[in-house]
This record gives C-alpha cells, sequence and structure tokens, in this order.
C-alpha cells in the first residue's frame, strides 16, 4: 500500500503540471473556509526584506485552579498551579526568484512552572511549525515541499477532514480550536495544487521517517527535537478537489489514506439570506473505537502492559464510523458573528463507556496503574486532537471593535450532550497600538462529579498576555 500511494502522488502531482494555467478562475476552497479562521493579534504593518513576516515577542502568565476528590484519581505528578511563557513568534516569507518562495513558522519558548525544576532543558523548547520551499510554475499550479501545516475543513470546533491534525498540538494555552489550528505542527511532505475553471485539485505525501512515540509529558519533550515522531510516524496521503458546481454550491471531496485505515470526506456550504450561512463537514472510514485504539497505541509504543486492553467492556473490532460537524455561521451588521455546531464522534465514549470508566475506577482502581491506564484514554483523544464523547454542542461569540475599536472579545462553549457538563472560555484582546496588544483569558469546566467536564482536575484558570510586534 505504501507503493501504491507513493506512485499515486507521483502520478497526480506531474498531472497538476500538466494542466493548463489558462483554466484557472478561483482559489482553493479552504480560503473561503466559512466561518473564518481567528488569524493571530493584528500585527503593525512591515517592512523588510521579506515579503510577509510577523513577528513578536510575547508573555503569557497562567494561573489554574484544580479539583480535589476526583472521582477517578489523577495519576502523579499534581497537575501545575501556575506556567508562565516567554516566547519569540516568528512568521516569514522570501521570494527566492519569480517562482520560489521559502516560508519559515516557529516560535523559541522559554517556560516556567512548579511542576518542572529550574534550571533545566525542559525551560526552554523551540516549536518548529513550518519550514518548506514553494515553488510556482505558472499562476494556478504550484507545489511545496518541506514541513507544512495543512489544514482541511469548514467547521470550527471539530474538522472531521482535518486528517493531518492528530499529534500537531505542542501546547495548548487555548480551547479555541481556530487558534490551535494555526500553532500547530506542520508536516513533512510534498504537496501541490492545481487551479482550473471548475475549482481545484490538491495532492498530498507525507512519508513516514520515524516509529509512533509514546504521548508526550511536559517533562518528555525535547528542547529543539523537531517532533517528527508525532508528524511523520506513517506513510499518509491525500487527494481533494472543489468543485465549481454552482454560484454558491462549491463542494469539496476528499480521500485519505494512512496506515491500514481510508477515509472519505466531504465539505459543503450555502448561503441562507444575507447573514447565515450553514456548513456540514463529514468524513468516514472504517476503524476500531477511540477505547480500543487508544489501548493498542498505548500498548504498541510501551506505555501500557496488553493487560489494560481488557479494562473496559469495549468492542475491539472495526467498523465504518462517522464524523460529522454541522452548523451555521450568523454574522451581525455590528461585527458580531455566532457559530452554533453539532458535533458526532462515532468512535467516541458512549453515555455506557462513561458510566464503565468512572465504574472501573471504583471497583479496581486500588490496583497499581489502573487509573493511570483510564487517563491514558482521555490523554489519547486529547493528543489526536479528536473528542472523547460521541456527541457534543460548539457555541463560539466573536466581537471585533467591541464597545471600542481595536477591542475584540470572544467566547466559546463546548458542551457534552450526554452528561450536559461543559468547558467555557472567554477572550479579550486590545490592540494598544501598531506595536503592543495586550489581552486575558478566562475558562472553566463545570459538570457532575460523574461527568466529562466535571471529572477533570482543571475547573478553572486565568491567562494573561501581551504581545510586542516588531
Amino acid at each position: 500500500m505504501h507503493d501504491i500511494a507513493r506512485h499515486l502522488a507521483t502520478a497526480l502531482v506531474t498531472g497538476l503540471l500538466g494542466i493548463a494555467p489558462a483554466l484557472a478562475a478561483s482559489d482553493d476552497s479552504d480560503l473561503d473556509r466559512i466561518p473564518a479562521q481567528l488569524p493571530p493579534p493584528s500585527p503593525p504593518e512591515q517592512t523588510s526584506s521579506s515579503s510577509k513576516d510577523v513577528n513578536y515577542v510575547g508573555d503569557a502568565l497562567t494561573l489554574l485552579g484544580n479539583r480535589s476528590g476526583l472521582a477517578v484519581p489523577f495519576p502523579p505528578p499534581d497537575p501545575a498551579s501556575w506556567e508562565n511563557w516567554l516566547y519569540l513568534d516568528t512568521r516569514d516569507e522570501w521570494r527566492l526568484g519569480e517562482e520560489w518562495r521559502l516560508n519559515y513558522s516557529g516560535r523559541l519558548n522559554f517556560r516556567s512552572s512548579n511542576s518542572i525544576p529550574f534550571p533545566t532543558h525542559e525551560n526552554v523548547r523551540n516549536d518548529l511549525r513550518e519550514l518548506f520551499i514553494e515553488w510556482q510554475p505558472t499562476e494556478a499550479t504550484w507545489l511545496e515541499l518541506g514541513r507544512v501545516n495543512i489544514r482541511n475543513g469548514v467547521a470550527l470546533g471539530f474538522n472531521p477532514t482535518d486528517f493531518f491534525r492528530p499529534r500537531t498540538v505542542v501546547e495548548a494555552l487555548t480551547a479555541d480550536p481556530s487558534v490551535l489550528r494555526e500553532d500547530r505542527l506542520g508536516t513533512l511532505m510534498l504537496t501541490g495544487q492545481t487551479l482550473w475553471r471548475h475549482g481545484s485539485i490538491t495532492v498530498a505525501y507525507a512519508p513516514k521517517v520515524t516509529n509512533p512515540s509514546a504521548i508526550y509529558n511536559i517533562r518528555d519533550e525535547l528542547s529543539f527535537d523537531p517532533g517528527l515522531d508525532r508528524t511523520n510516524a506513517e506513510d499518509r496521503f491525500l487527494a481533494k478537489t472543489s468543485l465549481n458546481i454552482a454560484e454558491q454550491f462549491n463542494p469539496e471531496l476528499l480521500y485519505f489514506h494512512t496506515g491500514n485505515r481510508t477515509e472519505f470526506g466531504t465539505n459543503l456550504t450555502t448561503q441562507i439570506g444575507r447573514d447565515v450561512v450553514a456548513y456540514l463537514e463529514w468524513a468516514g472510514g472504517t476503524r476500531s473505537d477511540l477505547i480500543a485504539d487508544a489501548f493498542r497505541y498505548g500498548e504498541m509504543t510501551g506505555t501500557l502492559p496488553a493487560a489494560v486492553t481488557t479494562l473496559l467492556p469495549n468492542s475491539t473490532a472495526a467498523r465504518f464510523r462517522n464524523d460529522l460537524s454541522v452548523g451555521a455561521s450568523y454574522a451581525t451588521g455590528n461585527n458580531m458573528t455566532f457559530n452554533l455546531e453539532y458535533h458526532l464522534h462515532e468512535a467516541g465514549f458512549t453515555s455506557r463507556d462513561w458510566s464503565n470508566w468512572f465504574n472501573t475506577s471504583v471497583s479496581r482502581g486500588f490496583i497499581p496503574g489502573v487509573n493511570a491506564a483510564l487517563w491514558y484514554l482521555r490523554s489519547y483523544a486529547q493528543d489526536q486532537q479528536e473528542p472523547i464523547s460521541r456527541h457534543s454542542a460548539f457555541l463560539r461569540w466573536d466581537w471585533q471593535d467591541a464597545f471600542v475599536k481595536d477591542l475584540d472579545l470572544t467566547a466559546l462553549a463546548i458542551v457534552n450532550l450526554q452528561d450536559a457538563s461543559g468547558l467555557v472560555q472567554a477572550t479579550a484582546e486590545y490592540h494598544v497600538s501598531r506595536d503592543w496588544t495586550i489581552g486575558g483569558l478566562a475558562s472553566g469546566t463545570y459538570g457532575g462529579r460523574r461527568s466529562e467536564y466535571g471529572s477533570l482536575p482543571g475547573e478553572a484558570s486565568l491567562l494573561l498576555r501581551a504581545s510586542h510586534y516588531f
């Protein structure tokens, strides 16, 4: 199958170069992603040798309030009660002639916390998000080679067709999926795209360059490790096309293959009146449920013993499962945008799975390693960037220039529809000048002691940050 994927990639990339540029009519549908992604805080205008650069120094201090008496005890070490991140964030693009560009995106972090010693190599970390060269032989065709953050999907809270998202988030300073999509690690790949009269075609091939590694703990991360064990531990192949069928109907179709798993997907959007955009994102393929996948991964990477695979009474059989995000975006005349989405993750926990998760700790939690294995399931879901529960809702509100110019407010909520627990987050950012932005973020989780969010160790957090652009 690996050879087939390589041959397909070669054939399709060759085909991209053969399509006449005169057929080009529009950009890739991802550029019209509905709703729009949140960019980083607005930088000042730049004048430099780089054709596109966003460079700033920032500091983020987080204070965390943790629960006690959890229904399932959290394995040591205890979560941090405070963290501080001082970082240099760089996004640059340089022209290397008429047809060539070099792109770089990265963040150099200096971190401190009551959960890590000081001084140590753990205090310094470099996140190489992107580093790739782009060749554009025609106005309608281009190729990219290197580490690229390729994103797919029209939804905002959960993107079933964002097939390169697993294991890419390095440090989540926010629960906003829009921001996480931008700040994550890219994947080493060859990707190409061409535009034509009726849409676009994109192909991407990401080779396996190392073996899968265990889920990272904050103590495990190496300072300057590029993390290819996260992004390139399997051969992966993606092909997608967008079709301009009608003025307001441009569906996107996707095919994705990795390891022994093949998935198909689609993205659909439509305008309803002047202010509402409805959208649907779906992906499906044959796979086991999240519990089986997590335990299998833990055993494969040497994190969990084989005995834990029978810890919960779930079926390990693979079958066709669906992922779905369906929602709508409503924009007002005073720069407000509302998004409401329903998410289905068919491989996720059912209500019975949650009962088994809690009950197993009650009945067997005294056995060493049982509670750690139970929490491993949740760590795996977070590492894969997929919902742990089967049914959830997502609500997001955004207000640009709220009350006064240059003040941006955002609020979001993620709700488990099976037990009514949830996470809420509110963010405020004020652009003091062209060079300075200050902001704050408050978040909290709520729910019963035996609910998804009410059982988390983190109950509330407050983040304060400042950024200086140059």
